[in-house]
């Protein structure tokens, strides 16, 4: 750890936040964001400088699971116990934060991470570009509550690049839509438009899409390890292994993640049907509020498909991840109704052996 004196303001301190600490300080803690988490132990950014930390007990107990544990980008009331080290009490309340559904069979979240003004979802114009995972993203981040960017990568192997760009707007809503080139530098004069002072900016995507090369733009130096794709399929080779907080010169910072190459969604149909506004919008017409779309009388959704209205590739995208989510949902109520039963099942074996109920 280095003697780094950090502006809390430029690493995204709002007022707010600085609020939200009161408490603590009055007790002699620090405010802290976490640059760094692996398992359970963190590397936080501070105005005393850079510290590594793991958290209290009372912090892993109330936790219960790593989903409560501190995640990149995270605020928290830290206290230093050495010139590097530190234990970490409190999580600030979280803003924003982008996540997906955590692999396995029951319904879990997993963080990605926290406190985001704006998730760029990069996406290489190469194999790497698929319009239907790009709907995956527009959704999660809707979820988060952060603004959404979409960076189309590698814009310099096509001479349609500006093509692909429209049929990309046509489905992003209100989010920006940016064509650039990390190698030669085209467009990176737009991206630097984003990166202001104290924003704090989330870097998505799937492993080769130009995430690691992108911030090397950014901070200018080859400062994350980056390695070619593979020609056949353009997939990479997950150069990145950790989520990072990096702080750049212009006050902003980014926080890298590795390449997601699966991203179940967590979300609520609420954040779908804003994703997928035109649809929703057309569907708005049916006569029928619990209209199928599959012959009522007034439905608006087949005439749309008839005349072309609407892209029936993206009315069958929706489809998929609406029902996703309705899956998501009822596995959502038999693991929590599963984690209550343990619960209650815990509690009463312990009740069991306890001295008043065992004379």
């Amino acid at each position: 750890m280095g003697p780094a004196i950090y502006d809390l303001a430029r690493l995204g301190a709002t007022p707010e936040v600085l609020n939200d600490f009161k408490p603590y300080e009055s007790r002699g803690m620090m405010l802290a964001r976490v640059a760094s988490a692996i398992r359970e132990e963190y590397r936080l950014y501070a105005a005393a400088g850079e510290f590594r930390a793991k958290p209290a007990g009372a912090l892993l107990y109330a936790a219960g699971s790593t989903e409560g544990l501190p995640v990149v980008g995270d605020w928290v009331a830290a206290r230093a116990i050495g010139p590097a080290e530190a234990i970490v009490h409190h999580i600030l309340q979280r803003r924003t934060k982008f996540s997906r559904r955590a692999a396995g069979s029951r319904a879990g979240e997993q963080v990605i991470a926290t406190n985001i003004d704006i998730a760029m979802i990069v996406c290489g114009l190469d194999h790497d570009f698929n319009l239907r995972r790009i709907e995956r993203y527009l959704t999660l981040a809707i979820e988060s509550g952060a603004g959404a960017v979409l960076v189309l990568n590698k814009a310099d192997l096509l001479d349609d690049a500006d093509l692909i760009a429209g049929r990309v707007r046509q489905l992003a809503g209100d989010a920006p839509v940016l064509s650039i080139s990390a190698q030669t530098g085209a467009g990176l004069t737009t991206l630097n438009e984003f990166m202001t002072p104290g924003t704090t900016i989330v870097l998505l995507g799937s492993s080769g899409a130009g995430k690691s090369t992108i911030i090397n733009r950014l901070i200018g130096e080859e400062r994350q390890e980056t390695q070619a794709v593979r020609e056949h399929d353009s997939r990479g080779r997950h150069t990145t292994t950790r989520r990072e907080l990096i702080p750049l010169a212009s006050g902003a910072v980014v926080i890298d993640t590795p390449g997601l190459r699966e991203l179940q969604l967590w979300a609520s149909e609420e954040s779908l049907n804003e994703s997928f506004d035109d649809v929703a919008a057309v569907a708005a017409g049916c006569r029928f509020r619990d209209c199928s779309h599959t012959g009522e009388q007034g439905c608006a959704i087949l005439p749309a498909l008839d005349s072309g209205a609407l892209d029936p590739g993206r009315w069958s995208s929706y489809l998929k991840l609406r029902a996703e989510l309705r899956r998501l949902q009822v596995l959502t109520e038999r693991t929590a109704a599963t984690v209550e039963k343990q619960k209650w099942k815990r509690l009463t074996k312990a009740l069991r052996s306890h001295p008043k109920y065992t004379r």
